[in-house]
């Protein structure tokens, strides 16, 4: 994931994770990615694929405040550099505020995929995203919507399900499919440590953490160990599950739906789509504006700092011990809770940021949301294995070679 204005954003959400990267100490601070940089990140990102297909995200803070010609910069060393048969996509992680006509006419004709964030109706959505001077964006972000609808745009939307939003998982959801016409939904859970903005919060100390179940395991608690506004762990389970019935009934086959899909291809024996759900991870890298590689965009922390593109190469910090080490750490460091799961190889403990709880025995490194995600697993996967067989049915047989 390429960030190439930083952290820097037009808005002030109040639950972002980056926005506090202009003051971390030891951070990336503040900046944009220069020419050097950004020509230095394409010929590695492009020269360490080593198949057809190669994707560049563009994410923020807001991406779109480096402006079209940045963009129109990014298209030209992509064509240069690309090796015959390479195919290249671009995918663009944007609030929408700074979309127009001539954006749109950009992304349409250069094939960029647009992620647009948006968390539901007006007064879901202005809970929590507002600008910096804390007026509504809601207005601003269904005008991009309908802009990247009316101009041909593929977009998906990004919804994230945070205290206020998951007691309402079918009004969510109907407005994406109804008023906005999405068909590429993502939805995910806010859980962010107090004391985030300063300094990490993966210690894997049990000094301090709460028992997962506990009143301190969840949001509102004065002692918790989360924010107010992370989703508490039953909600989440509850928005999931209220959800994909819905999805199972009227949209299954014509809406994607990360959490359900990605299920529905890991009970099929195929990789997991999306990262969380992966046995490891570390393959989803940060490269920030002035160069710097950390280890995932949820751990831009000094201590996961890889390097830098101007002294070391992409695929060299990538592929790097200590880089092994991170993603493998995702599964091997599991406690022993979740091993015994039965629910162990559709979760392999989600994602590491958010392994803040202790298990009911007291063994650290239990996933904050393990209580939701297990409500849900027990909920879809019977309807998902249904949905499996009758794939699997519907298959043509091989034929059998004559012998």
């Amino acid at each position: 994931m390429a960030k190439p204005a930083g952290s820097t954003c037009n808005l002030d959400c109040t639950y972002c994770f980056y926005l506090s990267k202009e003051t971390l100490v030891g951070g990336p601070g503040t900046g944009q990615m220069d020419d050097a940089v950004l020509e230095n990140f394409i010929v590695s990102y492009i020269g360490g694929n080593t198949g057809p297909n190669v994707v560049f995200s563009w994410q923020g803070g807001e991406p779109t405040l480096r402006g079209l010609d940045f963009y129109r910069k990014v298209v030209e060393l992509q064509k240069k550099h690309a090796r015959p048969g390479q195919r290249i996509g671009n995918d663009l992680q944007t609030n929408g505020v700074l979309l127009d006509d001539e954006w749109a006419q950009f992304l349409r004709q250069n094939d960029f995929l647009v992620g647009l964030s948006i968390d539901g109706p007006r007064e879901l959505h202005d809970r929590y995203r507002i600008s910096k001077g804390g007026a509504p964006t809601f207005d601003r972000v269904l005008a991009a919507a309908k802009l990247l609808k009316r101009t041909g745009v593929q977009f998906n939307t990004l919804t994230c399900i945070n205290r206020h939003n998951a007691s309402r998982p079918l009004d969510v959801y109907r407005f994406l499919r109804r008023e906005i016409e999405s068909t590429h939904i993502q939805f995910i859970p806010i859980v962010q440590a107090r004391g985030f903005e300063s300094g990490t919060p993966f210690n894997p100390n049990p000094h301090g953490r709460p028992v997962a179940g506990t009143p301190e395991a969840g949001p509102g608690h004065p002692d918790s160990i989360v924010t107010d506004w992370s989703v508490d762990p039953e909600e989440w389970g509850y928005f999931l599950c209220k959800v994909f019935d819905e999805w199972i009934r009227r949209d299954l086959g014509k809406v994607m739906v990360n959490h359900f899909e990605t299920l529905v291809a890991q009970h099929m024996g195929l990789p997991s789509q999306i990262c969380i759900y992966s046995k490891k991870c570390g393959t989803a890298v940060a490269v920030e504006h002035d160069g710097s590689v950390y280890s995932c965009d949820h751990f831009v922390y000094p201590e996961y700092r890889l390097g830098n593109l101007r002294q070391t190469p992409l695929g060299d910090m990538v592929f790097s011990p200590r880089q092994k080490a991170f993603g493998s750490d995702k599964s091997d460091k599991l406690p022993a809770y979740c091993r015994r799961c039965e629910f162990l190889t559709d979760c392999w403990g989600e994602c590491p940021k958010n392994r803040l709880v202790l298990t009911p025995d007291g063994e650290p490194g239990l996933n904050y949301l393990c209580a939701g995600f297990k409500t849900f697993f027990a909920h879809a996967i019977p309807e998902i294995d249904r949905i499996v067989k009758s794939l699997q049915q519907s298959r043509p047989r091989p034929m059998m070679a004559r012998i």
